[in-house]
């Protein structure tokens, strides 16, 4: 289970947005994770297994605060702002943007299978639906993606770099959970 906290911490990153809720969700999954160790079908993946209990989890969260707080804030003044002569932090905090900007189910089907190096049977397994539903999420989500950062582009935002930013994300998805212990 320890071997997985890398790319557990990697995919609630991609999941939250935010470090600390990130980090405090991979810990839930892995405390989760021992409790059911008993559920755990041995030689099936645990991979697998572990992002599906991570993925509920984070999904229940997100309920229980809609429930709790139904005004829809955004929490647009929680973002910091960005330094007006860094255009690659710029181009790469729109691309952050957009992939925030896609439904749940895109933005996680797109990080499973593009980031996260899961095949599309595994990232269906995982957010419990048909693959052929995985492999529509992921084309939509790319074709959004692209239709997001061409806008951007034609308002003046080098897409060139604005993808090169998406490989940079895509690298420090894999840094992430292939070297933090």
């Amino acid at each position: 289970m320890t071997g997985m906290i890398p790319h557990l911490r990697a995919f609630a990153r991609s999941l939250c947005n935010d470090v600390h809720e990130a980090d405090d969700l991979a810990q839930e999954t892995l405390i989760k994770a021992w409790k059911a160790r008993d559920r755990y079908e041995p030689g099936t993946n645990m991979k697998a297994w572990m992002f599906m209990i991570l993925r509920n989890h984070f999904y229940s969260e997100r309920r229980k605060a809609w429930r709790k707080n139904e005004s829809g804030s955004d929490h647009l003044e929680e973002i910091a702002p960005i330094d007006a002569g860094q255009d690659a932090v710029m181009e790469l905090a729109d691309l952050k943007h957009a992939l925030a900007s896609l439904p749940d189910e895109q933005r996680e089907a797109l990080i499973l299978v593009g980031a996260g190096g899961f095949a599309y049977e595994e990232a269906a397994e995982i957010c419990g639906c048909a693959v052929g539903t995985i492999k529509s999420r992921v084309n939509r989500a790319r074709a959004a993606l692209t239709g997001l950062m061409e806008r951007k582009a034609d308002a003046g935002v080098n897409l060139e770099s604005a993808l090169t930013a998406a490989d940079d994300i895509i690298a420090e998805v894999h840094a992430l959970a292939g070297t933090r212990h």
